[in-house]
């Protein structure tokens, strides 16, 4: 990590705006998770069923879209530092609500408002990491850096599962709210905002200034702030579409494998929270795995490596459609490949591909684009899985069919985007 830190004055801010983001983002998870691991427990003191769960699920998931586009607009305005600051706040007060409801409408209004707050955590992290690192080491730094939400899911679900099994669900909110308020603390305290803030002059990058003075002498008046062509434009808004999908299979382990796992295979809650990790474990290697090999081995072509990862992660939910319903081993071995293979991909895609497609200038908003679309996907898979477990009557095997199927459209639309790249269309 020392080596990839740039030295003199940038040295020390670097440090802390790699904590400061890397510590927000976690506890969004924090914030996030709970309601996910909670849902049995939860649906059966509130007496509801997975198609309540499904729109409880989607209410928050439909905010959260709208809070990834509404971060590319209102993150510009405030910074990136403020834009963080009020997410954290919103969604640690939301989840105190959760905590205390007993109504199914409170909890579907938070979970909007919740979902509006999570949507600022993306958008502002990557804004933020976009005006302190440069182009030859962003791969590497967000590679590390994007375990962040590898950690944060893996903690966040292990903390949710220890509280609900000690002392109820309630306290699965009740936690996460009161970590939630530590980090908040540590967020306002040590991040740095932009290096003219701090002093110092803004980090200059060759590749960035040659790609945006190509690009202001090809758009229009109205584009110029940006600095995107019409190329640029495109190819931030399929790699929404990549991402669309990516978050379509990445949510539906998130919010339906403990649930799953606890009514299928006959596990208790906190176990299932638990054995749910395995997606996130595995995660956590393949993203730094796919950071550094997209800067070492691939000399920053990311689409190429995304392309080999997707193929390899929809050969996973083959797997799991094969075998996965019949055996709780191949089940979460399946989790586990699916994790490694489909992280990789998301980091880069999201992360460091927005900073470098978007370019400096625009990585706030690109971030918010494609994460935006991106957030469309999980929307249809709550309603999606709901409908089909209750349908055909609890069974695993239509949902394992909807995974594999949408996991190939995904390798076959990342391929596309390899396609552009190699034809020098697209700087990914």
């Amino acid at each position: 990590m020392a080596a990839l830190i740039e030295k003199g004055p940038y040295r020390k801010w670097q440090y802390r705006i790699f904590s400061a983001t890397w510590l927000a983002y976690v506890g969004y998870y924090f914030t996030r998770k709970a309601f996910f691991v909670v849902k049995s427990d939860m649906a059966t003191a509130m007496q509801l069923d997975s198609i309540n769960l499904a729109h409880l699920g989607t209410a928050y998931l439909v905010s959260y879209m709208v809070g990834q586009y509404s971060s590319a607009y209102f993150g510009r305005r405030l910074g990136p530092k403020l834009l963080l600051l009020l997410g954290m706040a919103v969604s640690l007060v939301c989840n105190l609500v959760f905590g205390a409801s007993n109504s199914y409408w409170t909890v579907m209004l938070f979970l909007s408002l919740n979902g509006l707050a999570q949507g600022t955590g993306w958008p502002g992290s990557i804004g933020s990491l976009a005006y302190w690192f440069k182009r030859k080491q962003r791969g590497s730094i967000l590679g590390i850096w994007s375990t962040c939400y590898q950690v944060g899911s893996l903690v966040a679900t292990a903390f949710a599962a220890y509280m609900l099994g000690h002392y109820g669900w309630r306290w699965s909110f009740f936690g996460a709210s009161i970590i939630m308020l530590v980090i908040w603390t540590a967020v306002l305290i040590l991040h740095p905002n932009r290096p003219e803030d701090v002093g110092l002059p803004p980090l200059q990058d060759d590749d960035d200034e040659e790609q945006l003075e190509k690009t202001e002498t090809k758009t229009k008046k109205g584009r110029e702030s940006l600095g995107w062509s019409k190329e640029v434009v495109y190819t931030v808004v399929l790699m929404g579409i990549v991402y669309f999908g990516i978050k379509f299979l990445r949510y539906a382990l998130w919010s339906w494998a403990p649930y799953l796992l606890q009514n299928n295979f006959g596990q208790a809650g906190d176990d299932a929270g638990y054995l749910s990790t395995i997606f996130d474990i595995a995660g956590f290697i393949g993203v730094i795995f796919a950071g550094f090999a997209s800067d070492k081995l691939f000399k920053g072509k990311r689409s190429f490596l995304s392309f080999l990862m997707l193929f390899l992660m929809a050969m996973s939910f083959v797997f799991m459609y094969w075998m996965g319903s019949v055996s709780l081993f191949y089940f979460t071995t399946s989790m586990g490949m699916a994790g490694f293979m489909l992280y990789g991909p998301d980091s880069l895609i999201s992360g460091v591909g927005a900073i470098d497609v978007g370019t400096k200038k625009g990585a706030l908003v690109a971030a918010g684009i494609i994460n935006g679309t991106g957030s469309i996907g999980p929307i249809f898979q709550e309603e999606l899985i709901g409908w089909l477990y209750e349908k055909y009557n609890h069974s695993l095997t239509p949902i394992f069919i909807l995974l594999m199927v949408v996991s190939l459209i995904t390798v076959f639309v990342v391929f596309l985007l390899w396609m552009k790249s190699r034809k020098g269309k697209v700087n990914l």
